[in-house]
Parts: C-alpha cells; sequence; structure tokens
C-alpha cells in the first residue's frame, strides 16, 4: 500500500466525520421546526441527493478521456476538470458513493425514524407498522433510484461528467473571481 492512499484514507475518515457532523445537525435543526410535508420533502432531497452523487461516481469510473481531450483541444469549458475527474475516478467515486453517498444513506434513515416517531405519538400510529411502512419507502426508493440511475450513469457517463465537470468548471470560476476582487 502506498503512503499517499494511506493519506487519502485519512483524509477522507476525517472530511466524512466532519460532513456527517455538519449534515446531520442541519438535518436535526431542520426536522425540528418543521411540519410533516417539509419532513417529507427533506427525506425526499436526500435520497434524490444520494442517487444523484451515486450516479455521478459510476459516470465517472465508466467514462472516457477521449471525448474530452478533443474538448480541451478547443478550450471547451469543463474539458480539463473532466479529464482530472477522470484520471481520479477512484477517489470521485469514493466521495461521490461512499462518502456522500452513505452520509445521505444514514441521514435519510435517522430522518425516516424521526418521522415515524413523531407519527406513532402524533397519530397513534402502531410503531411497528410506520416503520416498516416508511423504511420500506425509503430503501425502495433509494435502491429503485440508484438501480434506474447506474444504467443511465454507464450508457450517459460522457455527458454526466460533462455536465459535473461544466459545475466544478464554474464554481472554480467563481471563487477565481472574488479573489481578483480582493
Amino acid at each position: 500500500m502506498k503512503k499517499s492512499d494511506i493519506r487519502w484514507a485519512i483524509r477522507i475518515v476525517a472530511s466524512s466525520i466532519v460532513l456527517a457532523t455538519v449534515f446531520t445537525l442541519l438535518s436535526t435543526a431542520a426536522l425540528s421546526e418543521a411540519g410533516y410535508i417539509l419532513s417529507f420533502a427533506i427525506l425526499l432531497l436526500l435520497i434524490a441527493v444520494g442517487i444523484l452523487f451515486d450516479m455521478i461516481g459510476v459516470a465517472v469510473t465508466a467514462a472516457d478521456e477521449t471525448p474530452f481531450h478533443s474538448m480541451a483541444a478547443r478550450k471547451g469549458k469543463g474539458a480539463k476538470e473532466a479529464i482530472r475527474m477522470i484520471k481520479n475516478a477512484d477517489r470521485v467515486s469514493n466521495i461521490c458513493n461512499d462518502v456522500v453517498g452513505d452520509i445521505t444513506g444514514i441521514i435519510s434513515g435517522t430522518t425516516m425514524a424521526v418521522l415515524a416517531a413523531r407519527m406513532v405519538v402524533d397519530f397513534e400510529f402502531p410503531s411497528l407498522a410506520i416503520n416498516l411502512i416508511i423504511s420500506g419507502f425509503v430503501v425502495g426508493l433509494t435502491i429503485g433510484g440508484k438501480a434506474l440511475g447506474k444504467g443511465a450513469a454507464i450508457r450517459g457517463s460522457t455527458r454526466i461528467v460533462h455536465m459535473t465537470a461544466l459545475v466544478v468548471y464554474r464554481k472554480n470560476w467563481l471563487v477565481a473571481k472574488l479573489l481578483r476582487r480582493r
């Protein structure tokens, strides 16, 4: 095992702890003040983010660099970022599939448990029944969404990587522009 791999693992563990803590605090704060509709919307958003990042992680591992080299030669926006993402597919996939995917999965599970507990108390629903219904709903949407997303990510890897690279490009452009103003 290379030292760079060990350093990467340590950095990703530390980042995951920080991100999980921040996202848990944010979702807990949002849920404490939210009604049922907003709580379910937050839950659906968490599931959607998990699916989206899973698609990005799969697309990066399935994509071919060749079209992006052609784009980079023509100074296409996002081409350099796409090439960098594909060259680092193992790390990008780790961040997208494992870090973001696992964190959204855990937080959506926590959100589901909070919703179920509130429904048991507020509506006197049977605890087991509501837990089974909501957990089945969350698991079904997550797994079904990721199954559809994986196929789409493999078939449309170039397009997905390019769209993601454009987001990274625009973020970098904005940061560079803001730093130049100082």
